[in-house]
């Protein structure tokens, strides 16, 4: 998907705004069909082997969402900092956060880490989850395919009229998810009450009509005061960030993708299928009788 965007990038952004609109559009809706169709179609293959399916299943859909690497940023990123590795820490928390780090003090650096980790409840796993429910396999990698051309044309700047639509898109998508998780996220968090009421009370601090709730979520239940400078503050200046909070981000965000799963499994338990079709052969005496 991200080389899809890589190799239409320099196309759109030959044309003209109106241009860059029209095809951001395009692409934002073509892109995620494709990809839901190809899915569909390589499943459908492998339906002939059930076994091939179950693998092909698991592969695709394990390709739309992330758990550990999202946690391995996170600690890495703390190893960095209580190392005293400042320059390290920047560069590392680059593959978190879109901003720019090269200037960013530890307890910004921390700040950051924690924003990332609570976002990306919803955008790393739990929204494809829940669109795995929704709509299967393909339904889940849809969703990876617009949050992806968010991730890389979603900006503004220079992808002012580009991205809009893929933002616009990935707003739409992450409305139910990104409110989910922070109920999620505050129940995993040990202090639901302060991570909910902060959350409804300064959600609306953030451009993003979504990551607002997770990331004010998580400012309340640490007790903290999460800053993108010169855009937004969240939560209150309780605790100092220390590196060491970062290792409460993750546990709290681990503890928040438990909770998804079990409720993913209940949904899918409560469809009566799990998206799985599989039935059990029959004894050979069934068969001998209906032959």
């Amino acid at each position: 998907m991200g080389r899809a965007a890589a190799f239409l990038e320099p196309i759109g952004r030959r044309l003209g705004p109106r241009g860059q609109l029209t095809f951001g559009a395009v692409v934002a809706s073509l892109l995620p069909a494709a990809v839901a169709l190809m899915a569909r179609a390589i499943l459908k293959w492998a339906t002939r082997t059930p076994w091939l399916r179950v693998l092909c299943e698991a592969a695709l859909l394990k390709s739309a969402f992330s758990v550990r690497a999202l946690l391995t940023e996170g600690l890495a990123l703390r190893r960095l900092l209580e190392a005293g590795d400042l320059e390290g820490a920047r560069r590392r928390a680059q593959t978190l956060v879109s901003r720019d780090t090269s200037s960013l003090g530890v307890a910004h650096l921390v700040s950051a880490g924690l924003e990332s980790l609570a976002e990306n409840t919803a955008d790393a796993f739990l929204a494809p989850w829940l669109y795995y429910v929704m709509a299967g396999t393909p339904g889940a990698l849809a969703y990876r395919a617009v949050n992806t051309l968010d991730a890389m044309w979603g900006y503004h700047g220079q992808y002012e009229y580009l991205g809009k639509a893929a933002a616009r898109l990935d707003d739409l998508a992450n409305l139910a998810p990104a409110r989910l998780a922070a109920g999620l996220l505050a129940l995993a968090s040990g202090r639901p009450l302060a991570a909910l009421a902060t959350a409804m009370a300064q959600h609306r601090r953030t451009e993003s009509p979504n990551a607002g709730w997770t990331m004010a979520a998580l400012a309340g239940a640490l007790d903290v005061e999460l800053e993108k400078v010169g855009h937004y503050r969240l939560g209150r200046p309780g605790r100092p960030l220390t590196p060491a909070l970062l290792e409460e981000g993750v546990s709290t965000t681990l503890r928040t993708a438990a909770l998804g799963a079990i409720l993913v499994i209940g949904l899918l338990l409560a469809k009566g299928e799990g998206n799985c079709q599989w039935r059990p052969l029959p004894p050979p005496e069934a068969e001998s009788r209906k032959a």
